[in-house]
Order: C-alpha cells, then sequence, then structure tokens
C-alpha cells in the first residue's frame, strides 16, 4: 500500500514514457513524411515500432493498469460501466470504453508501421526495409495502406482527444496530470494499490524489441 494516503500510483513509467514519446514522435513522423525527409521519416518509423511492439508487449508483462487483461472488457462490462459510472469515482487505470480507444490506436498505428516497412514509392527508389520480401505490386499496396490508415489514425486520435476533454472538462477528471507524475488523488475510502512493474521483465522486453527493431531495420539481413 502506498505510504501517500492521499494518492496512488496509477501508471507505470514506461506507460508514461510510451504515451508523450508516442505523440512526439507521430508528429515528428508526420512532418517528416509532409516534407519529403524520408530519412527522419524512417528513423521516426522504426521508434515508432519499438515503441508498440514494447507497449504490446507489456500489455502481458507489465504492471496491472498496463495490462490488456485489466482494460480490454467485453461488452457486458462496457454496458455495466456505462450504467453504473457516476463520472466522479476514478478508474484503476482505463476504464472499459478507454481500453478499447487504446487498443484501437495500437492498431492503427501499428498497421502504419508495418505497412510502412514493406512500402515502396512509385518510382521504385523510396522504400522500406523490408520491401524486398515483396512484389513491387505488394509494395505499392503496402505504401497506399501505409497513407490510408494514417487517416483512420487520425480519427482514432480525435476520439481519444474528445474523450479526454470530456472527463478533464465536464467530469473533472485529471487524466492528463497522472500521465505525468504517474498519481492519482485516492477516492473517498478507496484502498486500492501503487502500481508495481518488474524490472526484468523490463530489460527483457527492452532487449528483445531492441533486437527485432535492428533485424528489421536492416531486412533481417545477418551479413
Amino acid at each position: 500500500m502506498s505510504t501517500d494516503t492521499q494518492s496512488v500510483k496509477v501508471w507505470d513509467p514506461f506507460v508514461r514514457v510510451f504515451h508523450w514519446s508516442l505523440i512526439a514522435l507521430f508528429g515528428f513522423a508526420w512532418w517528416s513524411g509532409e516534407n519529403h525527409d524520408m530519412e527522419r521519416h524512417k528513423q521516426a518509423g522504426y521508434a515508432i515500432f519499438a515503441l508498440v511492439v514494447f507497449r504490446v508487449f507489456w500489455g502481458f508483462a507489465g504492471s496491472r493498469t498496463a495490462r490488456f487483461a485489466q482494460f480490454l472488457k467485453g461488452p457486458g462490462a462496457i454496458l455495466a460501466y456505462l450504467k453504473t459510472h457516476d463520472g466522479e469515482t476514478p478508474s484503476d487505470g482505463h476504464n472499459p470504453l478507454g481500453g478499447w480507444s487504446v487498443a484501437a490506436l495500437l492498431a492503427v498505428i501499428l498497421t502504419i508501421t508495418l505497412a510502412g516497412l514493406f512500402a515502396v514509392d512509385v518510382d521504385g527508389i523510396e522504400s522500406g526495409p523490408l520491401a524486398d520480401w515483396v512484389s513491387f505490386d505488394a509494395g505499392r499496396t503496402a505504401s497506399e495502406w501505409h497513407e490510408g490508415v494514417f487517416k483512420a489514425a487520425l480519427a482514432v486520435i480525435g476520439l481519444h482527444i474528445l474523450a479526454i476533454g470530456y472527463y478533464q472538462v465536464l467530469n473533472a477528471h485529471n487524466l492528463i496530470g497522472p500521465m505525468i507524475t504517474g498519481r492519482r488523488d485516492r477516492a473517498k475510502g478507496e484502498s486500492v494499490e501503487d502500481v508495481k512493474w518488474s524490472p526484468v521483465a523490463a530489460l527483457a522486453g527492452i532487449a528483445a524489441v531492441g533486437a527485432l527493431t535492428w533485424l528489421v531495420m536492416n531486412g533481417f539481413k545477418l551479413g
């Protein structure tokens, strides 16, 4: 139990670093792509790929609130949340609706990065590191997906921002502060414990994701 009875730690540092780094890198990837700076665009893409893959790993091996099992609920749980949520009681991590918005965001961004790895431009000059693994036509299709799913990502991000604004302004829930500090105020009578995470699992995940990203960047060519 936390020694600070007024607050509780709800987000581990890896979730918070992922969140803010993804925002910065996604914006940088968009900017570099719009300015045809493909080298920096690729570098941002590799970093985003590593972040998202680690977040998927952390969704199984991370702290309580980071795990998919904690926030990905079925229709029954979502309906129950909508019926019983009073707008004042804070959630332990993501609520059932917010959890699925996180999953959707991870899915679209992972799709964008995977498509980019196989993408080929119309001249066949600029291409992703795995483009040699597919035909030119498949590479062009991947390029179209890379651009098309980006629009879907903007829609998901927009909904995510609107939801945060709804809770932040209308329900007076400070969602941004805890994603910076990792802590939120306890509700009256709340006995939830601080989140805990395993350094061994974190280091193993970082090492595995780093190795995978290096292989991807080099087209899985070891020589």
